[in-house]
């Protein structure tokens, strides 16, 4: 097994439900202010709540920070194709 000497690493922290700040993050793939998309170092992470919006991004440091009441985290497996309730993923459902 070759390995690239990298090792995948993610942080999540949340405070209240109303503020969560995570690393590790690779792209923000989709966001509106009820569910953010993030591609990560460990895989697809949805985010869903109310009034999210996005306090700080740094992709090149791989960091996020989302203000806003959350209900739901999950890691998604698979595509992305079908799981976002952005503007693309209405129009090709």
């Amino acid at each position: 097994m070759a390995d690239t000497g990298k090792q995948k690493r993610q942080e999540i922290r949340m405070l209240n439900r109303k503020l969560l700040e995570i690393s590790g993050v690779l792209n923000v793939e989709s966001f509106d202010s009820e569910e953010f998309l993030l591609e990560t170092e460990c895989g697809f992470l949805s985010i869903k709540g109310q009034n999210l919006h996005i306090k700080n991004l740094s992709l090149e440091q791989g960091l996020v920070a989302i203000e806003g009441y959350v209900d739901e985290m999950a890691y998604r497996d698979g595509s992305t194709q079908g799981k976002s309730k952005g503007l693309l993923g209405k129009l090709f459902k």
